[in-house]
């Protein structure tokens, strides 16, 4: 993968020089750059540049879309970074970007939310994103021309097959957003991924919004339920990205948003993560983009899946919470010790222990993810062949002979009678899934 030309960036920016130049952590579909540009009197000023990837490239014309949504809401006054210039491929940078101003303050979720130096932001964090998304959604969709606009459902009913096919607790949730669309609003700007990890926080709250890539033209609420959306609260209670009640947010935001409305758009919103994720690990398996974040994240599927069971048969994931216990390995096999499971063990020691305390950055990131991704191998190792013998056993009681079955017999109605057989039949599949891909995510109510 090709590094950004420093040299075509000084040019592009008419300074003297560009230094430091080094790709950050995250961003699955889009890189994020940071880097000084040096002027002639040596002054230095930081700077970012988000990009897409080398043979991956956006759809057209939506950088140019991104900066001038960027440019509107610094005219009405809203917190963006700055952009100093943008261009469509072929570029300075080679892909289609921008360069905006670098805005100190934090990205991080997890430390958001829990330091203690973020405390006071998170009292203020409702009211500023509320304001926010209700100064962005009164901007004039005139003033980003050429932006999509899709009905969201059809979208990812669209989009779906290119990346893989519904599973079944997929296509209860299409059934159900398709039966209970509350009344359509009036188009605005929708932002499309307002949430923690694309704001900037810092003492006093938000400092500024990033990450456009998913701008569009839709329905206000899409913003609000996105951010309402389980896996933005980052393993905390408060369903608003972790730090707010539902009612602050929309006391916040002004006008009739309903809290039945809201729920609709969460539930969407799983849904569209799980598309999401499905389309990064298809990324990494049809060879676009060759990741293990990618591919890790195609694993995440099963967390949306739980997050719309959740929103629409709590009851029957109650039931299956508990992930069961692995079987007993055999340790004195073919292959002696260590088993199978212990240098799995040993290769996960090893990325979290030594390779991520050695590394920083992206490549300690990265560690970390590999590691999980080690853990996930394990797990599957022990609970796999047990589960399936299991799963099996429940979808021929059904009178089913595969998840593509079920998946099948949902979509055309059979179970819209027996809403609780299907419940429990769901809640299990996604737990036994979660019992690999990430136990911990069980426990998070």
């Amino acid at each position: 993968m090709a590094n950004p030309s420093a040299a075509g960036l000084a040019e592009a920016l008419r300074v003297a020089s560009v230094r430091d130049l080094e790709r950050m952590s995250g961003g699955a579909s889009r890189e994020t750059w940071q880097f000084d540009a040096v002027a002639a009197d040596g002054s230095a000023q930081p700077l970012i540049l988000r990009r897409d990837p080398p043979g991956r490239p956006s759809a057209p014309g939506m950088m140019t879309c991104e900066a001038a949504a960027a440019r509107a809401c610094s005219v009405a006054g809203l917190r963006v970074p700055a952009i100093l210039v943008d261009s469509e491929a072929p570029s300075p940078w080679e892909t289609a970007g921008y360069v905006m101003q670098r805005v100190p303050g934090e990205t991080l979720a997890r430390r958001i939310l829990r330091d203690d130096e973020y405390a006071a932001a998170r009292g203020k964090l409702a009211a500023q994103c509320g304001e926010f998304l209700r100064g962005l959604h009164a901007i004039p969709t005139s003033a980003v021309p050429g932006l999509p606009a899709r009905d969201p459902l059809q979208q990812m009913r669209d989009t779906l097959p290119l990346v893989g096919t519904a599973t079944p607790t997929m296509e209860l949730a299409f059934r159900w957003l398709e039966a209970n669309r509350p009344p359509a609003r009036e188009p605005v700007i929708v932002h499309g991924d307002f949430r923690l990890g694309n704001l900037i926080v810092d003492a006093d709250g938000l400092a500024a919004v990033l990450d456009w890539e998913l701008l569009h033209i839709g329905d206000p609420v899409e913003d609000l339920g996105w951010l309402c959306t389980k896996a933005w609260r980052f393993g905390e209670a408060l369903p608003v990205g972790g730090f707010a009640t539902r009612e602050e947010l929309l006391d916040a935001y002004g006008g009739d948003v309903t809290l039945a409305e809201l729920h609709w758009w969460e539930v969407l919103s799983s849904l569209k993560w799980s598309i999401g994720c499905m389309g990064q690990g298809a990324a990494h398996l049809g060879g676009f983009v060759r990741s293990v974040e990618l591919a890790a994240v195609g694993r995440r599927v099963c967390e949306q899946e739980w997050d719309v069971l959740l929103l629409l048969c709590p009851d029957a994931t109650e039931r299956h919470r508990v992930p069961p216990a692995p079987e007993p390995v055999d340790a004195d096999g073919l292959h002696g010790r260590p088993t199978q499971a212990e240098l799995i063990e040993a290769v996960e020691e090893f990325l979290r222990d030594e390779v991520m305390s050695a590394t920083s950055g992206r490549l300690s990131f990265m560690a970390r993810v590999a590691a999980n991704v080690v853990a996930m191998i394990g797990r599957e190792a022990a609970l796999g062949p047990a589960q399936t013998e299991r799963r099996a056993a429940e979808l021929s009681a059904a009178g089913l002979g595969s998840e593509a079955d079920l998946a099948a017999a949902i979509g055309a109605g059979e179970f819209d009678d027996r809403p609780g057989d299907l419940h429990e039949l769901l809640a299990s599949g996604v737990a036994a899934k979660l019992a690999v891909a990430n136990p911990r995510y069980l426990a998070n109510p």
